[in-house]
């Protein structure tokens, strides 16, 4: 990597210029309920043995987050090869305000699983429409196992 190139980095908050930030752990609830706030996060999965991330809008219903899919994705495959047993993944989504360096992350690790009901299918694609022109018909369901997230906050 050429060091010439890379940022300076930010002493601000070394110095003391700007408020000190803190930590905060998210109970799962308040983590969920931040989660149904925001439009988009990242899927977190295992293609040819390596993490893969995506960006996805999601919508969360009754505690499992739902995204929309295509055929022949990755998630998709290996949703419809591993059946009932699931998919291990992740799911991440934040808010964070890069001027005064305040917001939130929640991290949901859990299973997915296609949702192969036709109706419930056909209600999830009527309310998440895709970002993208791409034809996302399979509607897939996180979850979730283990519920996490931080807030950053100003230091007291």
């Amino acid at each position: 990597m050429n060091e010439a190139a890379a940022p300076a980095p930010d002493r601000a908050a070394d110095t003391g210029a700007e408020p000190r930030r803190r930590t905060v752990e998210l109970d799962g609830d308040e983590a969920l309920r931040l989660l149904s706030g925001v439009p988009l996060g990242r899927i977190v999965f295992t293609r040819q043995a390596l993490p893969a991330i995506r960006p996805v809008n999601h919508l969360v219903d009754g505690g499992d987050i739902i995204i929309r899919t295509h055929e022949g994705a990755a998630l998709t495959l290996h949703a419809q090869q591993a059946g009932a047993r699931g998919v291990v993944v992740a799911y991440e989504a934040d808010d964070i305000d890069l001027t005064a360096r305040l917001g939130w992350s929640v991290v949901v690790t859990g299973y997915c699983h296609l949702v192969t009901d036709p109706e419930e299918a056909a209600r999830y694609r009527a309310i998440l429409k895709p970002w993208t022109d791409q034809r996302s018909d399979h509607v897939v369901r996180i979850q979730p196992d283990l519920v996490t997230g931080i807030r950053l906050v100003p230091e007291d």
